[in-house]
């Protein structure tokens, strides 16, 4: 499907919890953890809300046991997460922005939670933040705690982002060493996805080699940067600002995700 046939979608992001997450499989199949539903129905209720038809969750819309579709779906993200019409970030520790009870057991507000939510520590989660265009965090109850821009200092606080790339100026105005600054306190489940995760942050794409480890993986990371400088004539410095999205955007949105992932309602 050519990228001008694509549909305007609401793409959620996330942090996955170990055996509670519906897979392509499960989802297929109607089976699954009830938790894992109950992100899928959060996004499908906000993305009506929003007036869009589709919406796309990783969990259940990436076929895992496809290797050719996870190098294709890994490669991609960036440029699917860039391409949605909106992003819901759902933090699951982070209560309603308005409690109904004035309880002492509700020891911290909603904006002290937000500092100390798990998507902050995430790898994955850091092309999830940069890549869309609109972005909206909600608490684990789907309440709206506000966009990209209206929390841009809290954010900036939380994770040492500039504010400028959160109100979404080029990545390309960010020297390597500072995008990679960005990752240096996030993890990830597997060690080379701390270099994969970054792939979309460098606009460069390179095959999956699990097992190579971190270290190979991220000397696989800059040889990518360093190639895809040298074909712009440009040269890898510590504080160089390049690094664009040309290669990366070269990918397309892959038949799968389109008709049996993106769940109409």
């Amino acid at each position: 499907m050519k990228d001008e046939e694509v549909p305007a979608y609401a793409i959620l992001s996330h942090t996955w919890v170990a055996g509670k997450e519906v897979t392509f499989d499960e989802f297929t199949a109607g089976v699954g953890h009830e938790a894992g539903y109950n992100k899928i129905r959060f996004c499908a209720r906000q993305a009506e809300r929003d007036g869009l038809r589709y919406f796309w969750v990783d969990t259940c819309c990436i076929n895992k046991a496809d290797a050719v579709e996870v190098q294709h779906a890994i490669n991609s993200m960036f440029r699917w997460y860039r391409k949605a019409a909106r992003c819901y970030v759902f933090l699951s520790d982070v209560p309603t922005a308005e409690p109904e009870t004035s309880s002492t057991t509700y020891s911290a507000t909603w904006k002290q939670a937000l500092r100390k939510s798990r998507w902050f520590t995430r790898g994955w989660t850091l092309q999830e933040l940069l890549a869309p265009q609109f972005v909206n965090f909600f608490s684990k109850d789907g309440k709206r705690l506000g966009t990209r821009h209206e929390l841009k200092q809290e954010i900036h606080e939380i994770t040492s982002i500039p504010v400028a790339a959160l109100a979404g100026a080029s990545l390309e105005n960010f020297g390597i060493d500072e995008r990679l600054s960005w990752a240096e306190r996030r993890c990830t489940m597997r060690e080379e996805d701390r270099a994969y995760c970054l792939l979309g942050i460098f606009g460069v794409f390179m095959f999956l080699n699990y097992g190579e480890g971190q270290k190979n993986a991220f000397k696989r990371l800059k040889k990518a940067i360093e190639d895809d400088l040298r074909e712009s004539s440009q040269t890898l410095e510590p504080t160089a600002s390049q690094g664009g999205c040309s290669t990366l955007d070269t990918l397309g949105m892959s038949r799968l995700v389109i008709d049996l992932c993106m769940c109409a309602f």
